[in-house]
């Protein structure tokens, strides 16, 4: 088979000529502007924050590491961390449910860290208005009988959990425990306890991240997020996202238009709490270089903007600390948590965890 695939490339390679003069079908005119920035003189404290995860499959589970951190810089440097590792059963929605425990360490850390440190700006690694796009996962079930549970009562459970920042651990299995009691009993309808309570873990996990994002959009003139790539095309309108476009025909440093967007305009599925404060919340949007000849990068503010030298002063801000175009902070909470397939089979050998997945038939 590899033999067939290595005559295929042999017969499809092709030789580099000289990069063309870059020439675009795109009209840049009032979409994009050249312009330099400086680095802040302002003193202030900014903190960044980042999250990571890993699943390995096996046959009876999946072991799947969960990290964040943010990072401080007051003067000094630093930090705050949350991580776990969960055993799961093979469940539907998996890749949804694991990195809504990432997002809630994240936040959850970069609450602690606005509370606690006061900090003047923080950093948030990629879409907050993304995050609220796709709160639930499409085609997942929300049972009537989860949202009739709640309560006001309830939600107060999970805020006074969420904002003791003694404990960053997940709130929502203890409540589930207090308020959602299902018990799996020994018969034919276990099954359906056990696809219930996975409803359940997807449901109340999705419930407790968009409370603890409540808490941290209250302080949302600290919060700015800032993604290195983006699906977005508003500005060209065109089947290229924006930031691919920006990036391959502009060089120098520059700011593109900004975009105002609502969440209300923008999301489908109604929030099933607070759903009044979300959709009120409006956001600005805009692309930034920072350095001549690096990458375009996507800012998002969650508040409207509309004053030229209010966004100049933030790009100044996120200048001041940033390495070849890049927030240093931001890279170095990214390259602290991130969790790579190395790092999962050290943890596996030191949890001592030797089950098969199955693959290892197939190297004998």
């Amino acid at each position: 088979m590899l033999k067939s695939l290595y005559v295929k490339a042999l017969n499809n390679r092709r030789y580099l000529q000289p990069e063309p003069e870059k020439t675009s079908d795109f009209s840049l005119k009032d979409k994009w502007f050249d312009k330099p920035f400086a680095k802040s003189k302002k003193e202030f404290s900014i903190a960044a924050g980042d999250g990571s995860f890993n699943i390995k499959k096996f046959l009876m589970f999946n072991y799947c590491p969960v990290s964040a951190e943010s990072i401080i810089y007051d003067g000094d440097l630093k930090s705050i961390e949350q991580s776990e590792i969960f055993e799961i059963k093979h469940v539907p929605f998996l890749k949804e449910l694991i990195p809504n425990y990432m997002s809630i360490f994240e936040l959850k850390c970069c609450l602690k860290t606005i509370n606690e440190y006061d900090v003047d700006y923080y950093l948030f690694d990629g879409s907050i208005f993304g995050d609220l796009q796709n709160h639930y996962p499409k085609g997942a079930k929300q049972p009537s009988d989860i949202r009739k549970q709640l309560t006001p009562g309830v939600l107060k459970l999970f805020e006074d959990n969420i904002n003791d920042l003694s404990n960053l651990d997940l709130s929502f299995p203890e409540i589930k425990k207090k308020v959602y009691v299902h018990v799996s009993g020994e018969g034919e309808d276990d099954f359906k306890e056990n696809e219930m309570d996975d409803i359940y873990n997807l449901y109340l996990s999705s419930i407790e991240k968009l409370l603890v994002l409540r808490e941290v959009l209250k302080k949302n003139k600290k919060i700015i997020s800032i993604s290195k790539t983006s699906s977005n095309s508003e500005l060209f309108h065109s089947n290229a996202p924006d930031i691919a476009i920006l990036d391959q025909f502009t060089e120098k440093q520059g700011i593109s238009k900004l975009i105002h967007k609502k969440v209300e305009s923008s999301t489908a599925i109604p929030f099933p709490i607070y759903n009044d404060f979300f959709n009120g919340l409006w956001f600005t949007i805009f692309y930034v270089r920072l350095k001549e000849n690096k990458n375009v990068l996507k800012v998002e503010l969650p508040y409207y903007v509309e004053d030229e030298d209010e966004i100049r002063e933030i790009v100044e801000i996120i200048k001041r600390d940033s390495a070849e175009g890049y927030p240093y902070l931001l890279n170095k909470a990214h390259n602290d948590v991130i969790i790579t397939n190395k790092h999962v089979d050290e943890l596996l050998k030191i949890g001592r965890i030797y089950e098969t997945t199955n693959r290892e038939q197939l190297r004998k």
